[in-house]
């Protein structure tokens, strides 16, 4: 196709996906040809707008950005300068920030919180905010284990972050325009090399604890509609009272959405630890399946059940109809466990001066009752375990050695992208008797495989699944503080007795 014809194909995606409405037409053809450096249409060209299916979209877009970078209006150095450039002509067809929170907030107060989020999420498909051409190439599956089924991705479109860059990141003075990937600066922002265009990227302003947020989705979606909400001020992750006042606010706001928060220190907290987010979405975790195993009441809060979940980490639900309620005795088991030490079980509050213990929390709706899911963490590290305690162990390092944050926890490992070539590698060297121990990017494997021979005559792509299905289970188990060994679980209770006398 050539480049005008192009342009008639994206203002007629743009069309059918009501980015634009008739009245637009002219107006977005004359803004690509400026974009383009065209005068106007080629001579003899039928203007006329042709059929476009929305599985088009990339081919349009690669079909113009090949022509862009041989008109020399962008140097095409790979993914991220093409990236850029794709991310400047979607900006195009998309209407201005008031436009979306006008239609956004139209639907969630004439209609419903779930027809709002539906459009908004739709939207941002088709903005290619969400580039969904590359998001459906992620491989998924779900492995059975003793703690129900755990959901499993292999992630292919956003690159591994290591634990120590993260904390580093964390520690920085912070500058720059805008200050951070969650900024709100970002919308609209023409991007650089070294941070993301989102010039077809719109936020949806939100009121959680009276304060002012954000609403998002992230482009990489791990899960169904998989969204971040985010303060409108660029200050660090802070678990707190205020942190569970938020999250039931937006529950409250979106019952048909769990949201959480990730740890606010480093090992245990998410990627990005210097801007106060949560992460949520319509989506069922495995850890919300799980069930209470031991239920308990604090003799102060009379109207919260509370219970021990059987889950791999060490999980305290809570759940009342009274959202304060909740939010009081969330604080008291935060407090408590922040200075809470047990040196039989290896938790130390602080030492040297860093403090050690915090809380990944969950939000959720389960009919007419708000329920809690509060996550012990602890980052202490020692020379054995120098990537911390409690994170996934240097055996276990082959399939997964990032930060266990708030996706992982719930059960849903997002697993680095080098695995999918790795293990299709490793069923093909296993078929062809290879010594994997020989080959410099698949001997990390070797001890694991050497395991898997001892349980399987054929291993193949489902045995492989499988077990790293299960390799994530142990990932989990290390990540918990209080282990599930009868020795972990008394661990527990008794931290749980201290909880329950109000102390």
């Amino acid at each position: 196709m050539t480049i005008c014809e192009n342009i008639l194909r994206l203002t007629s995606y743009a069309l059918s996906n009501s980015l634009i409405t008739e009245d637009d037409i002219i107006y977005t053809e004359n803004k690509l040809l400026e974009l383009f450096r065209l005068d106007g249409f080629e001579e003899g060209l039928d203007t006329t707008l042709p059929k476009v299916k929305t599985e088009n979209l990339e081919n349009i877009l690669k079909e113009m950005l090949d022509y862009a970078a041989a008109q020399g209006l962008f140097e095409d150095t790979g993914t991220v300068s093409r990236d850029l450039f794709d991310t400047k002509i979607m900006g195009q067809l998309v209407p201005p920030p008031s436009d979306v929170r006008e239609i956004f907030n139209t639907l969630k107060e004439d209609v419903s919180s779930k027809a709002a989020t539906d459009w908004y999420y739709k939207f941002s498909c088709d903005t290619d905010y969400i580039r969904r051409y590359r998001v459906c190439k992620d491989l998924k599956w779900k492995t059975a284990t003793e703690y129900g089924d755990l959901d499993i991705t292999i992630n292919l479109s956003k690159p591994e972050k290591d634990p120590k860059a993260i904390a580093m990141a964390r520690s920085m003075k912070q500058g720059g325009y805008p200050a951070c990937l969650l900024c709100k600066e970002n919308e609209g922002y023409a991007g650089r090399m070294n941070h993301a265009a989102r010039q077809n990227h719109r936020i949806i302003p939100l009121k959680l604890n009276k304060e002012d947020w954000y609403l998002q989705y992230s482009p990489y979606v791990y899960y169904n509609e998989h969204c971040i909400v985010f303060d409108s001020k660029h200050e660090p992750m802070k678990i707190s009272t205020e942190t569970f006042i938020r999250l039931l606010d937006f529950v409250k706001q979106f019952p048909h959405y769990t949201l959480g928060s990730n740890a606010d220190i480093p090992i245990v907290g998410g990627s990005i630890l210097t801007h106060n987010h949560f992460q949520g979405g319509c989506y069922t975790f495995p850890m919300e399946k799980a069930p209470v195993e031991k239920e308990f009441r604090m003799k102060m809060y009379p109207n919260v059940h509370a219970g021990i979940v059987k889950w791999p980490m060490s999980v305290i639900r809570l759940s009342s109809k009274f959202d304060y309620d909740l939010v009081r005795a969330a604080e008291h088991i935060l407090k408590a466990w922040q200075s809470y030490t047990d040196e039989e079980a290896f938790i130390f509050d602080h030492t040297d001066g860093e403090l050690h213990n915090t809380i990944t929390p969950i939000a959720r709706k389960r009919g007419d009752k708000f329920e809690l899911d509060l996550v012990l963490r602890n980052n202490i590290t020692t020379e054995e375990h120098p990537l911390g305690v409690f994170h996934p162990h240097a055996n276990l390092h082959h399939i997964k050695k990032e930060n266990i944050g708030l996706i992982e926890v719930m059960g849903l490992a997002v697993l680095p992208s080098r695995l999918k070539k790795e293990l299709a590698d490793l069923e093909l060297a296993l078929k062809e008797n290879k010594d994997i121990r020989q080959d410099e990017e698949l001997a990390k494997h070797a001890d694991w495989v050497d395991e898997l021979k001892t349980k399987y005559k054929t291993i193949d792509t489902l045995v492989l699944q499988k077990e790293v299905g299960l390799v994530f289970s142990q990932v989990l188990e290390d990540a918990g503080v209080f282990k599930r060994t009868e020795e972990g679980q008394k661990a527990f209770w008794r931290f749980v007795e201290k909880i329950i006398e109000g102390k």
